[in-house]
């Protein structure tokens, strides 16, 4: 049975006896004679246990001073010295006692009884209480040591009580316990050398008595801490004492001055340092866990004294050197949750950034935990919409990512690929928080950018360098109608920030890609360059961009699909462009033709000449209209379906319709209808409704223009047949294009 059971039935059956002493002294029996009575008693432990109930009802009867009675059982206990039936006998007392102490406001208050008198009484059982506590751990062969601590770790409460009854005194103000109390507790704490009761009645002062008593005795409770012996665990002391003044602070600003008033950052601070270094042998993790709850403490306390958390940071920092290298977990996850307090509490990693020891705490990570801190601190600008809008801070923050923007300490493990992707995932999204409304500046932490990712290695610049990217063009796009006139150097060499400046940035970064290797994506990006050069009306620069994606299709791109989705970029992107002049855009505009007819699989061929004759008509551009040209390539675009209806048996027709253009004439149309009809019709023709339909739709459109009396159509139509899976994809093209109208549709 445990004691706990053991102590309420006894007491249970003694309160009992206590009110049978209670019926006597109504019936006449003189208490004094009663408690003289029990006195004689053979046994010492029953004639105790009796003399305490007769006591209660003695002082209860107020025939004798309070304090008097209270002197003689503290005393006459003494008689048991064993450590356990000393310990019930005494909480016996402590229980029996503790209605009945003089009080502010008690009954049992007066002229010969004091408050002081119910303190020295409760300290001078708790004293012998806890003198027995400790002795029981000596009590016994060394073999059972584990098994006596066992059972003194179950007793503890008894000794503890004191200490709550204690707190529960009225009279027992700041000033008496800044006097009397707390030295005295202090005093047994320290003297008795015994880990167990030194830790948890360090434990149990914090937790019973008022945040405002530990404020104002602070230095006298942080004395005792180096004197503690250096097994205890003093790491969990002083954090619980940490949190408990934490919370206090938080409950109200008006007990902030008194934070100020007594130096608790100081003090706590200094008793930690004399804390690590009296205790030699205190692993890492207890280390950084006091000054971890030292910071926290410190951003609650004083959250406007960064120079305080820095401190705290700095300290961490020289007791991290002196171990090197950390390989206890706990002390990671301790370093994870000091670097994690800041960003907690600013909500804003600019102000972490100031923080001069920060990225130094972070050094001593692993290289996973590292990553997981970097993507922590991502995760916070992210989710407070934190702006970094100067070179020097972007510095910092890239600092303490290091660890997701390239490989740590020569570090290639392999890593899991989804893991990566979301790393490199979460660094690009980053890139959009990075802003400042002066173009100077922001050109300046641009250049930052691109020199950390430029240590990335392969892997990670296809994920770093589109939004690095595209966060130019924007900037780009800013400072259009900067540039003015044409030098040799298509980019220029201006000293200011310009379109030409940012483009040559630009060039430079793009061409690195273009070697990870990661020709495709490195010529989407010179298109997207090429596009906005367009935009800012700087020639030069725009066939720069076109010249090297060029270059990148011709001798890096292999696979034909790419080839193929390639062209059409290149083509789309060709036929936005009206900055080139008339040599310029017919060098671009043959070599894409040429492309087109050189792929590999007939039908891709056909489609992509077909799509060529849009460049040589652009609606908006009068000098873009060479109706000419646009015959030739439909006319090429035929004849390679032809060839491919001689292979595969796929291709059922072109049609192209202009309006007023001379060399396409009625009876041309006319030619191309009974064409398409006749391979509609054919035996080896196979047929395809969605082909059918979008056909019969178009000859709709024709009868329609015709009996309104106007020309056949107002654009330039090319449709082609190549399966339904292509007439498919043929109408999503003519939607999202200028030339479709919603007449063809069935």
């Amino acid at each position: 049975m445990c004691f706990d059971a053991i102590d309420m039935r006894v007491f249970d059956e003694l309160r009992k006896l206590e009110m049978f002493f209670k019926e006597e002294t109504r019936r006449g029996c003189s208490i004094i004679d009663l408690y003289e009575l029990v006195q004689h008693a053979g046994n010492i432990l029953p004639r105790l246990y009796l003399l305490c109930t007769v006591g209660s009802v003695y002082i209860k009867s107020k025939e004798a001073p309070a304090k008097d009675v209270l002197k003689d059982l503290v005393e006459m206990c003494r008689g048991i010295q064993h450590p356990v039936r000393g310990l019930f006998l005494r909480s016996y007392l402590s229980q029996v006692s503790r209605d009945k102490l003089p009080d502010i406001g008690s009954e049992y208050e007066g002229d010969a009884d004091t408050v002081m008198d119910a303190v020295e009484f409760v300290l001078q059982n708790f004293t012998e209480m806890n003198k027995l506590w400790v002795r029981m751990q000596h009590q016994g062969p060394a073999r059972e040591k584990e098994k006596r601590e066992k059972g003194r770790s179950e007793l503890r409460d008894l000794v503890g009580k004191n200490l709550h009854v204690l707190s529960q005194i009225e009279g027992v103000d700041l000033d008496m316990y800044k006097d009397t109390v707390l030295p005295r507790v202090l005093e047994q704490v320290v003297n008795c050398k015994d880990e167990l009761a030194q830790f948890y009645l360090m434990d149990c002062i914090i937790q019973v008595f008022p945040d405002e008593y530990h404020l104002q005795t602070l230095e006298v409770l942080l004395g005792a801490c180096p004197q503690l012996q250096p097994s205890v665990d003093i790491k969990t002391v002083l954090s619980r004492l940490m949190e408990r003044l934490s919370n206090y602070a938080a409950s109200s600003a008006e007990v902030l001055p008194e934070f100020l008033q007594v130096e608790a950052f100081s003090k706590l601070n200094n008793v930690i340092g004399k804390v690590i270094e009296a205790q030699v042998d205190m692993p890492i993790f207890g280390a950084v866990t006091l000054y971890s709850s030292l910071l926290t403490f410190t951003l609650h306390v004083h959250p406007d004294r960064l120079d305080y958390a820095d401190q705290v940071l700095g300290a961490c920092v020289k007791k991290l050197s002196s171990k090197g290298k950390l390989e206890d977990s706990r002390a990671t996850k301790q370093i994870v949750a000091l670097l994690s307090a800041p960003l907690e509490k600013y909500n804003d990693v600019v102000t972490a950034l100031k923080l001069s020891n920060y990225h130094h705490v972070m050094e001593y990570l692993d290289n996973e935990t590292n990553k997981i801190m970097a993507t922590v601190i991502i995760q916070s600008i992210m989710k407070n919409n934190t702006r970094i809008s100067t070179a020097d801070k972007v510095e910092a923050l890239f600092e303490l990512i290091t660890g997701l923007i390239k490989d740590l300490d020569g570090n290639h493990e392999e890593v899991d690929e989804d893991d990566f992707k979301e790393e490199q995932n979460s660094v690009a999204r980053l890139i959009q928080m990075l802003h400042n409304d002066d173009p100077v500046e922001m050109y300046k932490i641009i250049c930052t950018v691109r020199r950390q990712f430029m240590t990335g290695g392969p892997k990670r610049l296809p994920f770093t360098i589109p939004p690095l990217v595209f966060s130019s063009l924007k900037l780009v796009r800013r400072l259009q109608g900067q540039d003015e006139g044409q030098d040799e150097n298509p980019f220029g060499d201006e000293s200011l920030t310009t379109p030409k400046k940012i483009f040559q940035l630009l060039n430079q970064t793009i061409e690195v890609l273009s070697t990870v290797p990661a020709p495709e994506l490195a010529l989407q990006l010179y298109l997207q360059c090429a596009e906005a050069a367009n935009d800012s009306d700087l020639e030069p620069v725009a066939y720069e961009f076109f010249t090297q994606a060029y270059i990148l299709y011709e001798e890096e791109v292999s696979d034909s699909k790419a080839q193929v989705t390639a062209l059409h970029l290149i083509i789309g992107t060709l036929r936005r462009m009206h900055v080139f002049g008339v040599e310029n855009r017919d060098t671009l505009t043959h070599k894409a033709t040429g492309y087109s007819a050189k792929l590999l699989k007939k039908p891709d061929q056909c489609r992509a000449v077909y799509s060529c004759a849009h460049l040589f008509w652009v609606d908006d551009q009068d000098n873009m209209k060479d109706g000419e040209r646009v015959l030739i390539c439909l006319k090429r675009a035929l004849r390679i379906a032809n060839a491919a209806q001689q292979m595969s048996n796929a291709t059922r027709g072109i049609l192209f319709l202009r309006e007023g253009e001379p060399q396409v004439t009625a009876a041309a149309i006319q030619s191309l209808i009974e064409l398409i009809n006749t391979e509609m019709q054919s035996d080896s023709s196979t047929p395809d409704p969605a082909a059918d339909a979008f056909f019969a739709s178009t000859l709709r459109y024709i009868q329609f223009q015709k009996q309104k009396g106007g020309a056949i159509g107002e654009r330039v139509y090319v449709l082609m047949f190549l399966g339904k899976r292509n007439v498919e994809n043929l109408s999503a093209y003519w939607f999202t294009t200028k030339s479709f109208t919603t007449n063809l549709m069935v």
